[in-house]
């Protein structure tokens, strides 16, 4: 048997935060809010490719330079 649970959690200063803002009329922090979430969540990937290509480059220079005369790969 298994049974589906819903939650819905927030830093308690954005929530705070975010309430104060939409008591007093401004409605658009919640679209700031969601960019930062979403920068904030890319970062880490994009660090990971980038190390990850350069990883790749310098393999590739690497084995170049241990290739023997006459051999082709």
């Amino acid at each position: 048997m298994s049974s589906q649970v819903s939650a819905i959690a927030q830093c308690a200063m954005c929530r705070v935060g975010i309430e104060n803002n939409v008591s007093n009329g401004d409605t658009t922090i919640g679209a700031g809010l969601n960019f930062g979430i979403l920068y904030l969540l890319s970062m880490p990937y994009l660090l990971a490719v980038v190390l990850g290509y350069l990883w790749y480059r310098n393999a590739k220079k690497r084995k170049g330079k241990f290739l023997f005369h006459g051999e082709k790969y």
